[in-house]
């Protein structure tokens, strides 16, 4: 996708249309999902990414090989070891081949209480250990009710990017989830999702600078669909998806990919 830099010059943007599994698929499925959508995707000019449960990494790395799928994780811990049980390290995932991972899911933020400053040590360390993360960051339905968007979205943006040094932030993805439509089959007009991520790569630009912000992709996450998407990607600030419900059946996120 290219865009124009306020310097009247031509930059790309990654798209990318990244599904997320959460706690679904034993091995045995999540192999025969990619086995079927591979395929299907090898001439697709976008970045096709797949979170899947840290128990089938291993797994869906090995089957993904010499294929356009990236495999990644959905959450990791800021520690490289230590007395934290159930946890999983970013030197962890890489050993198994994890590309990405999901950080700051709402689900992470309002089911488990993760805070920005946790988020935070956790975008710094996937960096550290060369691992891309996708921030997610995004309102409730009460604070878009009470007109906050603009407000949560600069403070999660400011607290989650602290100490993500100019010459970093690039490596980082965002995702704009606003959490009243996930999972609820509510889903931002392709206008008012547009309208978040102008916001979003403002508050970029004015943490970093309008050629970084430029060339940070953000990403839309709110009940994704075969029938939404096309509209969604044609707005200027919108760079691809972050697809749930939708990314679990191998036909329906082929036709979002697709549709992209």
């Amino acid at each position: 996708m290219k865009k124009i830099n306020m310097e009247g010059s031509v930059m790309e943007r990654r798209q990318i249309i990244a599904g997320n599994w959460k706690m679904y698929k034993t091995k045995e499925e999540a192999i025969k999902f990619i086995h079927e959508l591979a395929p299907l995707v090898v001439d697709i000019k976008k970045d096709v990414y797949l979170a899947v449960p840290f128990t089938i990494i291993e797994s869906c790395v090995k089957v993904s090989e010499k294929t356009p799928v990236v495999i990644g994780a959905q959450n990791m811990n800021d520690a490289d070891k230590g007395a934290f049980t159930g946890e999983i390290a970013a030197i962890m995932l890489k050993s198994i081949g994890s590309e990405f991972v999901i950080l700051g899911h709402s689900e992470r933020r309002h089911i488990f209480n993760e805070t920005d400053e946790f988020i935070n040590k956790k975008v710094i360390k996937a960096l550290k250990d060369d691992i891309e993360p996708i921030l997610c960051v995004g309102e409730t339905e009460a604070q878009r009710e009470e007109d906050k968007t603009e407000e949560v979205l600069e403070t999660q943006l400011k607290k989650c990017l602290k100490n993500v040094a100019e010459e970093e932030a690039d490596k980082v993805v965002i995702a704009y989830e606003p959490v009243w439509a996930i999972g609820t089959g509510k889903t931002a007009t392709p206008e008012i999702a547009e309208h978040a991520h102008k916001m979003i790569r403002k508050i970029l630009s004015d943490i970093y600078s309008q050629d970084v912000a430029e060339k940070i992709s953000i990403l839309y996450g709110g009940s994704v669909k075969p029938d939404n998407i096309e509209n969604l990607m044609k707005q200027d600030d919108i760079d691809g998806a972050l697809v749930g419900g939708a990314a679990l059946d191998y036909k329906s996120f082929y036709e979002i990919i697709k549709n992209a």
